[in-house]
């Protein structure tokens, strides 16, 4: 199987959920002029990576103010019964182009960091809550479990996310070899030099292809209210990028990219997969089960069970 992947990066308009499906839909119009099957966007692209802020939170204090900042990004996240998410769907149909995109999903009073895999004909074949959540992080998002842990088997090969720091965990990386995943799409905020090392591991370690992509965002982007703490000027940069594509072998596709917005593309032959994995296969011949074992729960746990 050969295609055309594309990765973007690029800024939502932040705190606005209607302007960033709007640019979503740009955005993949791009992608699909370049013959691409499959694009993938950065983490919480819809409609933000609050960067800078810190919500009003003190140890044992909650300010009025960051409870109003709350208040803005929750009403930007979308609502998977909403017609936003209608509307995202159907810019993945219209394009007919498989889309992971990271989203900011609300539930009840909480929201959740997840990452959406769209088919071509629109449909939500699965998603993934982010399950840990990183540092102050944890103060705006929930955490997901092991019921959003999915690789998917589609028309161009069994893809699957993992956001961010979460591929700092070796563990999180084998449930996801183990279930045979070929496009692994790892959207982040981590827009560090040193991402780049740990992208090319990853290809390395389940002979997959890695699919990158992280936000390139300025104080420009931002509403007015949005204060970051790197400064107020339009000129500050909040998240460079370095978006990249990564070959089963290492070998580096496309990028990465930083200090700009764009859309990296690759062809991509799932045959370098197979020519990869003849001397390396961790969930095969390079495993050692008799050994180790990794155990998964993937049961979704809820805080109350009603039992009749």
């Amino acid at each position: 199987m050969k295609f055309v992947a594309a990765v973007v990066q690029d800024s939502p308009v932040v705190f606005d959920l209607d302007a960033t499906i709007d640019k979503v839909e740009k955005i993949t119009n791009e992608a699909k002029k370049k013959n691409a099957e499959l694009i993938v966007f950065p983490e919480a692209f819809v409609s933000a990576y609050p960067k800078g802020l810190d919500f009003g939170a003190r140890i044992g204090m909650r300010s009025d103010e960051g409870r109003v900042m709350y208040s803005k990004y929750y009403n930007s996240a979308i609502d998977f019964e909403s017609k936003q998410f209608k509307k995202l769907c159907n810019i993945a149909k219209k394009y007919k182009i498989l889309t992971s995109i990271g989203v900011i999903e609300k539930d009840n009073g909480t929201l959740y960091c997840t990452a959406l895999i769209i088919s071509k004909d629109g449909a939500l074949l699965g998603k993934h809550r982010k399950i840990m959540p990183t540092a102050m992080e944890r103060l705006i998002w929930g955490f997901g479990d092991g019921s959003t842990l999915p690789v998917i088997d589609t028309s161009i090969g069994k893809i699957g996310s993992v956001i961010c720091w979460e591929n700092y965990m070796p563990l999180m990386r084998m449930a996801m070899y183990s279930k045979g995943i070929q496009l692994y799409c790892a959207p982040t905020a981590d827009d560090r030099d040193t991402w780049i090392s740990s992208m090319i591991h990853t290809a390395l370690e389940g002979r997959c292809f890695v699919f990158s992509s992280c936000q390139y965002l300025l104080r420009a982007d931002c509403p007015e209210y949005y204060n970051a703490i790197q400064g107020n000027k339009n000129s500050t940069l909040i998240m460079k990028g370095g978006s990249c594509i990564i070959d089963p072998l290492g070998n580096i596709l496309a990028g990465p990219l930083r200090d700009k917005t764009g859309i990296l593309t690759a062809n991509i032959d799932l045959n370098e997969i197979i020519k990869g994995k003849y001397d390396f296969d961790v969930k095969g011949h390079y495993s050692r089960p008799d050994i180790f074992e990794l155990n998964v729960n993937e049961k979704e746990n809820k805080p109350t069970v009603y039992k009749k």
